[in-house]
């Protein structure tokens, strides 16, 4: 059974642009190592919008390096990139996109969403590349709810959604750069489940609501992440109320970790490289 190393509380809330209101819950500054292939989570907890026609959301902007997971429970985001990519994400859905090379793109509220107002519940995860393919082209995965297998727990203790990677015979509709599991889970009161990881794998948990026992852990409650160690493999669930579960698991990426803003590198020299890149209009389709 995996160890628990430590119970992370989120950050102090902040806006991402004008239509993200966001708790951290790890970011690279501080997990890059324990953490590794993933970089970064920002939480967006319930929070209710106004149908007051507003464009909200983060203007156009870059990255380089890495890919993010957008995946969203409740609201309604369109996303638009220089690639040629985009389309609207719905509750249920999940965006995956890789930046690799560079890209520029824009998160908003849709259209409807901001006419018709209503609750936003997301999150996005940053996910690092090796370095062989940090520089790879850029790549779009628009992946609907209705594709994203589910799981039914055994003593109905709740579903399970393969977002990415493989829960038992059952595959995930993301296509990923390195090995990797992102699990999304609703337990129902009293509600436990089994889980194998990889042996040497990194492993997180994330309760985004409810109470969750992590292998006998004390209570975890919302906006609050279990780190485990890499040895053993076995991860034990319990859920003391209807909780919503993120399970992060993942072959680590052993090389440097270096980012600045929207990029992530393996050095300083790469980032600057990034920059002059970016100023100068070398991204897709720029």
């Amino acid at each position: 059974m995996k160890k628990v190393k430590a119970i992370v509380g989120a950050a102090t809330p902040h806006w991402v642009g004008n239509g993200f209101p966001v708790q951290t819950i790890f970011s690279y500054d501080r997990f890059a190592e324990e953490l590794s292939p993933f970089l970064l989570l920002d939480y967006a907890k319930p929070t209710e919008f106004p149908g007051d026609g507003v464009k909200r959301g983060v203007g156009e902007h870059p990255h380089r390096g890495f890919e993010t997971v957008t995946i969203v429970y409740e609201g309604e985001l369109a996303h638009k990139d220089s690639s040629g990519a985009g389309g609207v994400i719905r509750a249920g859905d999940v965006q995956w996109m890789t930046a690799g090379a560079g890209i520029l793109h824009e998160e908003l509220h849709s259209a409807r969403f901001s006419q018709q107002g209503g609750p936003l519940q997301m999150v996005q995860l940053w996910v690092n590349l090796p370095r062989q393919h940090k520089m790879m082209p850029p790549r779009y995965q628009s992946i609907e709810k209705t594709d994203i297998p589910v799981v039914l727990l055994p003593d109905d203790a709740g579903i399970l959604r393969v977002i990415a990677g493989d829960y038992g015979d059952t595959s995930g509709s993301a296509e990923t750069v390195s090995p990797l599991n992102v699990f999304d889970i609703q337990l129902k009161p009293g509600g436990q489940m089994h889980l194998d990881i990889p042996e040497g794998w990194s492993n997180a948990v994330i309760v985004l609501d409810g109470t969750v026992r992590v292998n006998g852990s004390a209570p975890l409650e919302p906006s609050t992440m279990a780190l485990l160690e890499r040895g053993g493999q076995e991860v034990v669930l319990t859920a003391e109320r209807q909780s919503q579960i993120l399970i992060l698991a993942g072959e680590p990426i052993d090389e440097p970790v270096v980012g600045h803003g929207p990029f992530v590198m393996n050095s300083a020299q790469e980032i600057s490289q990034a920059f002059a890149d970016y100023s100068q209009g070398r991204f897709a389709g720029v």
